[in-house]
Parts: C-alpha cells; structure tokens; sequence
C-alpha cells in the first residue's frame, strides 16, 4: 500500500528504542490535549534513529513548543495490524522481523507504528516497489 508523507511534530528518542517511553513522556507534556490525535513511532533499524510524533495540527509550531518539525515519509510500505499490542511491547521487534521476512525493505526509510487506540497498532514497513 501507498502511506502518504505525514507532517508531525516530534521528538527523538536518546539511546534508539530504549529511549522511547521517555521521548512519549516528553511529547505528551508538550501538547495541549491528546484527545483525537494520531500517534506514531518510527524506526530505523539501519541508523538505530527512533522518534516519538504526533500529526501536527495546523495552529502548532513545533519551535515554539520546543519540539522537533520532521515528515514522515511516504512511499510504499507493507501494512500489518497488532491487537492487544500494549502487552506485546517487548514483542514488537520481533513481530517486525517476522513480518520483514521475504520483503525487500528500503533501508531509507523508517518502520512505522501508527497507534489505532489502546488495543489496535498499525505496523508499516517500507518496502521497495
């Protein structure tokens, strides 16, 4: 399937994944509301670059904010759903991995986590066309 570019306000996470709980605390307490926002996560396996984002609403300025104004990018990507993935986080690599099996990948572009709700994750993985 074809994503779309994604215009975000994010923030990187220190350290790759393992910086990610702290760079969502850290995105969180500079919005005004998460209520009807679409979250995501990206990574990079090949640069070990993840961030933490959320689609921009026109009235924001990431500078102002003290957050980081990046675009998603968008091309071809191979799409997955996780349910219940909340309880999978130590999993979800590994459900990457699976799911890059068989795949040719673009290494230029991240993975990306698209948050659906509390139960439902989205997984896209780049893939050359």
């Amino acid at each position: 399937m074809t994503l779309e570019p994604v215009h975000v306000i994010c923030v990187k996470a220190v350290g790759g994944t393992k910086g990610a709980d702290e760079a969502f605390k850290r995105l969180e307490s500079k919005i005004p509301t998460m209520r009807g926002r679409r979250f995501y996560g990206t990574f990079n396996p090949f640069t070990d670059e993840c961030r933490v984002c959320v689609q921009v609403r026109e009235e924001e300025d990431a500078e102002s904010m003290g957050l980081e104004d990046w675009t998603i990018p968008g091309g071809m990507y191979a799409r997955q759903r996780v349910m219940d993935w909340n309880s999978k986080l130590p999993e979800l690599p590994q459900i990457f991995m699976k799911f890059a099996e068989g795949k040719k990948v673009d290494r230029s572009r991240p993975s990306v986590e698209l948050y659906r709700s509390q139960k439902e994750l989205i997984i896209f993985l780049p893939v050359l066309e």
